[in-house]
């Protein structure tokens, strides 16, 4: 397996792992635990965007064109009014 092919599983790896710490915290009511895949999550975060960095410098993974302030204002609007607020919490 080359290196490359590594990083990338890794990365997608660990976004799959992100994405489930959104329904442990959501889920948990003892506030210790809570708080422990808290930092559990913001550690993975951490790693995740070291990684990516790294990916990136070395030619494995492309970004997406960046977004016009414009573009971000269009989004935050339509993520604004479709929640009804401005947090995105309902």
């Amino acid at each position: 397996m080359q290196e490359k092919d590594m990083v990338l599983d890794v990365l997608g790896s660990v976004k799959g792992g992100l994405a489930g710490y959104a329904t442990f915290i959501s889920e948990t009511a003892n506030p210790t635990l809570r708080q422990t895949f808290q930092q559990m999550r913001d550690g993975d975060e951490k790693f995740q965007y070291d990684l990516y960095k790294i990916a990136e410098q070395k030619g494995y993974y492309a970004t997406s064109p960046t977004a016009s302030p414009q573009d971000m204002h269009s989004v935050k609007t339509a993520l604004t009014s479709s929640s009804g607020t401005t947090t995105g919490m309902h």
